[in-house]
């Protein structure tokens, strides 16, 4: 038995963090037991644990998901903690030790702001040299420099992150880092240098141009060095008044623009610093996750373009920047500019609109390795120009730059183009969580949009542990809030765009906590964001109260189904459906979550009152859009899904919804037509709601509109049109075309809960308890994913055999249970593990066509023949097209129906979503019954066969 993924608030080993009352978890593994009997943690101020300063003893408390540390923490120290696990099979096992350590909290600064007596625009190194005369057992840095910096001491970088002190809201709080120095001083002559590059806080940001100086208009630096002896004495180093400036070699920096570094650039002088008063009250130790180099990733290719251009193929669509080597001539300059696609075979850019997105070098003749400092990129392609000699592509590297969070799921099917399109999701959350959810990474944009963050959310915790991440962004959400009267922003943090108050939008501040709680189980995060998630829900329900409408939302701007296919305008892009009814479904929602969280925290009266409003909300969208037979006002594909997901239908008629969504996606041809409010919750109602194989044909189309469509575009990320990319390769406009958005990525949501089967229960948040459920279709042959949950590592797979049987495996974690459920399935027919599940002891029910198994951890096979056959063989109730792409089924439709087998394919694609039957009622194409009975006979002898 061992004890692994030991975190403090969802981080492993954390530094400086500011970690409120800190959460303690771990997961155990590799052991037959079945349940945790008692744990100990153990924490201490020294690694060999001779001074514990808390133990919990032997206690059947202790919960691995999050085991809250009663004890007051000391500033500026770390804490030791360790974990010892008792078994109900007898096993025991104590972790490695990990460790916090916390930041200054209230501990006053000796630093001051300071400034460099430069013009603002130059960008500066601030520098300091101290001597140590004595031993040094430790040393700590806690830094804020805006609007972005990098910390050198003794010419080494300190820490591995980049981007600090990162992005939120600096009018409302600044966050300051702590870095371990310990290995970079020395005894003797020290220098520490930090460089300020301009970020968010004082560089170009916004749209149409944007605007400078959004937080600030001067370079400011706090940096307070605190040197620990070994005869107990301390020696703090910080700014003030005595330290200098010089100008820097870096020119220019920009989010949008990139980076001007000269090696050649020279100014002997050394420049004074004044102090500035922006105060401490804003400060706070560090939320953000450290942005760090996850990955690296080396071109796949040098392509001469046919306008003479010299561009490398990084193979992916990434973000974070190329780092080269080079020993270029002195003066000669280098530029990379960045891009994601070529247009005719040439470097573009012309979708990124007023972003510049590149990097100049003057080189200083050395030979050097070479990286950007104050800017990223979102690319696949980069253009090379003023290369010295051939472009080697092995002097290049794409170096990968995200927030610091492990991957914790996997996903793999039968199908290559599924594959690839979850890897397009993951790739899309790695290129757009980097410290803020931003909705692109490339163009004059890079916003912390609250919509598509919400959408996603979901999806982004199966594939990450994002609990720290959205913590953070919680927060930042939160300070904007206060100043907005419970309003949530477009975007967080503001920065230029100040307007806010719209659904799905807003749901950003319910939402969010309430997945990060169900996937992870601390209800820590619902603690800090219920103040937040309330003032939204109160904020909608002051507009519905001031509007005649009583608990329906019908005012305000709303962008509703943003980028749907159903508008009445084709170049708008707002969808068909009314605002009003998905404001008032998101009203109703929020309304509920705030119920759910604060029956979590144990707020009752809050709790029933906040059941009570979503119920009137409820009432009152039945009243004004359902028909008392339990017609839909509205007839469109996100209607009928928000209202199915959201559980607005009446009771009784669910069954008609689902039937009449089923209609209108064959009015729709079996293409979705969702945008950004629909799209996430498609797939998981037609699964959930008895139209699986229609969930299966959406995600299996490759013409547009469809997901696939991007994939067999080439893409490697999600696009945030449907068709940002048009089959003749070129790009379907510019004004809003990113090529890595991840808000339709939301579709790998259901692959887990779906096609995986993984679902959390919201009674046993964390993934204590599991729902299975996998919905297998004829059109995969297996499918299986894996999740490293809160609660330990889970994998789930299917397998349809050529016989038609069903295989399952499923591992389940120590200290957790799961309830199966296996589809089409009689109880007697099913082997457990080589045995009849009848006389295999555990829990097994028969539930209509499922057979429901209570399980506990461990590794458990199924396998049976199901009742339904998962075997298709062709028939005259199969869409016209899918008969006419299978070359055996053509041969008889020539012989029994010639006029059918010559259609043309203009014809095709006008009807080919419906059945032989029912085209034959049609005037041009009468069919007789009994021809089509004959047909089915030859027809059903022709398998359809899966690629």
């Amino acid at each position: 038995m061992k004890i692994k993924n030991l975190k403090t608030n969802r981080i492993t080993n954390p530094l400086g963090f500011d970690l409120g009352k800190p959460r303690l978890s771990f997961v155990t593994n590799d052991t037959t037991a079945k349940k945790q009997t008692a744990a100990q943690i153990e924490v201490a101020l020294d690694e060999k644990f001779a001074v514990i300063v808390f133990d919990s003893g032997k206690s059947p408390e202790i919960d691995s998901l999050a085991f809250e540390l009663p004890i007051q923490l000391e500033p500026c120290t770390r804490y030791f903690w360790r974990v010892t696990v008792w078994a109900d099979n007898g096993d025991v096992a104590a972790s490695d030790t990990a460790w916090f350590e916390t930041a200054k909290m209230a501990e006053p600064w000796e630093a001051k702001w300071i400034t460099p007596e430069l013009d603002k625009e130059i960008h500066p190194v601030l520098n300091r040299n101290f001597e140590l005369s004595k031993e040094v057992v430790s040393a700590r840095a806690y830094v804020c420099g805006l609007g972005l910096y990098e910390m050198e001491i003794n010419g080494e970088k300190a820490g591995d992150e980049y981007l600090a002190p990162n992005f939120n809201a600096y009018d409302k709080w600044l966050q300051y880092q702590t870095y371990d120095i310990t290995d970079l001083v020395r005894t003797g002559q020290n220098s520490v240098e930090v460089s300020l590059g301009n970020g968010l806080y004082k560089g170009r940001f916004g749209f149409e141009g944007g605007e400078t100086e959004v937080y600030g208009d001067q370079f400011a630096l706090l940096c307070e060095i605190v040197i620990n002896h070994a005869d107990g004495t301390t020696t703090v180093i910080h700014s003030d008044e005595s330290w200098k400036a010089r100008k820097s070699n870096i020119l220019f920096s920009g989010l949008y623009d990139g980076e001007i570094y000269d090696t050649t650039f020279t100014d002997g002088t050394s420049y004074n610093v004044k102090m500035l008063d922006p105060g401490y009250d804003r400060l706070k130790a560090r939320l953000s996750l450290p942005v760090v180099v996850k990955e690296e990733l080396k071109p796949i290719d040098v392509i001469k373009t046919p306008a003479g251009e010299t561009v490398l193929d990084m193979g992916q669509n990434m973000v974070g920047w190329v780092q080269f080597k080079t020993k270029a001539p002195k003066g000669s300059e280098i530029v990379l500019q960045y891009g994601e696609l070529l247009q005719e075979g040439n470097f573009y850019q012309d979708n990124l609109r007023t972003a510049k997105a590149e990097f100049r070098y003057i080189s200083n003749g050395e030979e050097s390795t070479v990286r950007p400092h104050f800017t990223y990129y979102g690319f696949r392609y980069v253009k090379v120009s003023g290369w010295n000699g051939e472009v080697n592509k092995d002097d290049f590297t794409g170096c990968v730059l995200y927030s610091d969070m492990d991957q914790t799921g996997s996903f793999e099917t039968s199908n290559p183009l599924v594959n690839r399109l979850f890897l397009n999701a993951l790739w899309g959350q790695k290129g757009n969580f980097l410290d803020v959810p931003t909705d692109c990474p490339q163009r004059d944009e890079r916003m912390g949009w609250t919509g598509d963050a919400q959408v996603f959310s979901g999806t982004a915790a199966f594939n990450m542990d994002t609990y720290a991440f959205f913590s953070k962004y919680g927060y930042d959400l939160a300070q904007e809030q206060s100043t907005l009267d419970g309003m949530v922003p477009m975007v967080v943090p503001m920065a230029t765009v100040k307007g806010g108050g719209s659904s799905a939008w807003g749901e950003a501040a319910t939402v969010i906590p309430w997945n990060v709680y169900l996937h992870y189980g601390d209800k820590a995060i619902l603690e800090q964001q219920f103040d937040s998630m309330k003032g939204w829900v109160d904020f909608i329900k002051r507009a519905d109260e001031a509007s005649v409408a009583k608990r329906l939302w019908t005012t305000g701007f709303h962008f509703g189904d943003w980028l749907a296919l159903d508008g009445d305008d084709p170049n708008s892009p707002m969808g068909g459906t009314e605002t009003a009814f998905i404001s008032s479904a998101y009203y109703y929602y929020s309304a509920m979550l705030v119920a759910k969280a604060a029956k979590v925290l144990g707020k009752e009266g809050i709790a029933e009152e906040y059941e009570q409003l979503s119920n009137e909300v409820r009432a009152a969208i039945q009243a004004e859009y359902f028909t008392s037979t339990g017609r839909l006002a509205l007839n469109n594909q996100t209607a009928f899904v928000v209202a199915l997901f959201m559980d607005l239908v009446p009771e009784a008629h669910s069954e008609r919804l689902a039937n009449d969504l089923r209609q209108r996606l064959k009015k729709d041809k079996n293409h979705l037509k969702t945008g950004f409010v629909g799209t996430p919750y498609l797939c998981r109602v037609l699964s959930e709601n008895g139209n699986n194989d229609l969930a299966y044909t959406l995600l299996l189309n490759k013409d547009y509109p469809s997901w696939l469509y991007a994939v067999t575009m080439g893409a490697t990320t999600i696009w945030e049109r449907w068709n940002s990319v048009l089959p003749d390769g070129k790009i379907s406009g510019t004004d809003m075309n990113s090529l890595n958005h991840y808000a339709y990525g939301s579709i790998v949501e259901w692959m887990y809960r779906n096609v995986a089967g993984i679902n959390p229960v919201e009674d046993q948040p964390g993934f204590r308890h599991v729902r299975l459920a996998p919905q297998p279709d004829y059109r995969l042959k297996y499918a299986k994913a894996t999740l490293d949950s809160s609660a330990g590592l889970y994998e789930s797979q299917w397998e349809l055999n050529e016989d038609g049987q069903l295989n399952f495996k499923f591992v389940i974690p120590f200290n957790t249970t799961a309830t199966v459920e296996l589809p089409d399935a009689r109880l007697e027919n099913i082997l457990l593990n080589g045995r009849s599940l009848n006389e295999v002891e555990v829990s097994a029910s028969q539930s209509d066509k499922q057979v429901h198994v209570e399980l506990n951890s461990g590794t458990w096979e199924f396998f049976y023949t199901p009742e339904a056959d998962y075997l298709k063989y062709y028939s005259t109730q199969m869409p016209l097209s899918e008969l006419l792409g299978n070359d055996k089924v053509k041969i008889v439709l020539a012989d029994s129906v010639p006029q059918v087998a010559a259609f043309p394919q203009e014809m095709i694609s006008n009807i080919g979503h419906q059945s032989l039957r029912e085209l034959s009622h049609m005037p041009f194409l009468p069919i007789s019954a009994e021809v089509l009975d004959e047909l089915d006979v030859k027809l059903n002898k022709i398998k359809v066969m899966v690629q």
